[in-house]
């Protein structure tokens, strides 16, 4: 069983990114790692000796980061309001 189905993926896109199809938008992208990033951290609570899904967890905060910081320098408004919808840095 897939944890991002289809038609949660869709959902994300048109929250974040204006439409299903805007995939490639920079807060579309984050939210999307915000959602695997939330559940393999839940998945690793459940399993705390599972350390295999620890480098792709790394890799994806990361990519979240970096993509966080060009939406900072690029759309500062932007930035302050997805870091509201998504409920980030508390």
């Amino acid at each position: 069983m897939s944890y991002l189905t289809v038609e949660k993926k869709a959902n994300i896109f048109k929250e974040f990114g204006g439409s299903e199809k805007n995939t490639g938008s920079t807060e579309a992208q984050i939210a999307l790692l915000t959602e695997r990033i939330n559940s393999i951290s839940s998945h690793r609570k459940a399993n705390k000796k599972d350390f295999s899904s620890d480098r792709g967890l790394m890799k994806m905060v990361g990519q979240r980061k970096r993509l966080l910081s060009y939406l900072s320098k690029t759309n500062l408004t932007g930035y302050r309001g997805l870091l509201e919808k998504l409920g980030l840095r508390k």
